[in-house]
């Protein structure tokens, strides 16, 4: 629902998780880019963590969510917790009362995605997702060309992720098993088949192979797999952590009547923009929608905390990416890992799920 009415002139926000995400978020809010908040909380089970980032913004410390949730008031709460913990956070912080941004993925579990996505529903509140790859310039513009059928009839659709993860990063105890985290395609390139799964989706089915080329961790630092959309595109996805540095994350789209690639090392870069028929001021694409970006985050995590505070401050409950809107995401990511599982080609439309992820 979204209101006109002036509600409230600053968000109050609490923050769950210190960890190596709340990190780069803490360089987002302490930028010009997010304005009208307030940080009233913050909690992590390491009271160390939480302490140093609460002591940044001058607010309290907690150990607990739900001490910090009554005492703090948070309008909104930004849950930054492993990715299995995702869930019950972002749960308790609905039932009582608050709105929430869920770093990626919702939940490593479709089922309880839907369940959140309904809790927020019933409570009339926000309930979005960090895919903030979204708002990038240059796929807020790849989309509008879709949109207007520049590419005509598309063939095929590929993601590139090549990026570097030292051993060390999976020696934290979540990042990289199964039952908190994921591979490199639930990890990292799930920003990249969200992308790719928002601008050409649905899909029909998917075929992959994974493995462990560089790293120990129980899920995989490789895979590689084959998509057939419900257009009769075909797809490609190769990503991997396991490269000597960040060198690329790519979507590119073929189609017979042009093509695009959104490159960089975070999708920032519109590298290649042909097209049959131009438009006026197409040779300008690559120079207005091209951003340098510091690292893999790119810089769209402070458009969507604004976005997100400005809906909530005129009493909106619709998020900038709504968890509704990333539900068959979480299922893709689901049937790549039943693929390699099962052994071959899976149909998204038996809403296959792997029998690792989560559990």
């Amino acid at each position: 629902m979204a209101m006109s009415i002036y509600i409230k002139e600053v968000i109050r926000i609490g923050i769950i998780g210190a960890g190596r995400v709340a990190q780069h978020y803490k360089s987002v809010l302490d930028s010009e880019i997010v304005k009208d908040f307030k940080i009233v909380g913050v909690c992590d089970d390491k009271i160390e963590a939480a302490c140093k980032l609460a002591s940044h913004w001058n607010c309290e410390s907690f150990t607990d969510m739900d001490a910090m949730i009554s005492k703090s008031q948070p309008d909104l709460v930004l849950v930054l917790t492993p990715s299995g913990m995702h869930y019950s956070h972002a749960f308790t912080a609905l039932k009582l009362g608050c709105n929430v941004l869920v770093e990626k993925p919702v939940t490593l579990i479709p089922s309880h995605a839907e369940e959140l996505i309904a809790l927020a529903k019933e409570q009339g509140l926000m309930l979005g997702v960090a895919f903030q790859n979204r708002l990038n310039p240059a796929i807020q513009c790849l989309r509008e060309a879709v949109e207007k059928n520049r590419f005509g009839k598309i063939t095929t659709a590929t993601i590139r992720l090549r990026w570097c993860r030292q051993q060390e990063y999976y020696e934290d105890g979540w990042h990289g098993t199964w039952s908190m985290d994921g591979g490199v395609i639930n990890q990292q390139a799930i920003h990249h088949v969200d992308a790719m799964n928002w601008l050409l989706g649905p899909v029909d089915a998917v075929c992959a192979m994974m493995g462990n080329r560089l790293n120990k961790l129980e899920a995989e630092d490789t895979m590689v797999g084959i998509i057939r959309f419900t257009s009769g595109a075909l797809g490609t996805i190769e990503a991997t952590t396991a490269a000597p540095r960040d060198i690329e994350a790519s979507l590119s789209i073929i189609g017979e009547k042009g093509v695009a690639v959104v490159g960089g090392i975070a999708l920032n870069k519109v590298e290649t923009w042909e097209f049959v028929d131009p438009n006026i001021g197409d040779d300008q694409i690559k120079m207005k929608y091209s951003r340098e970006v510091p690292s893999g985050y790119g810089l769209s995590h402070g458009p969507l905390l604004q976005k997100t505070i400005e809906g909530l401050r005129k009493g909106s409950t619709l998020a900038p990416v709504p968890a509704k809107d990333c539900l068959s995401t979480g299922l893709l990511i689901h049937a790549l890992y039943a693929s390699v599982e099962r052994g071959g080609w899976v149909e998204i439309s038996e809403q296959p799920l792997s029998q690792k992820l989560g559990n």
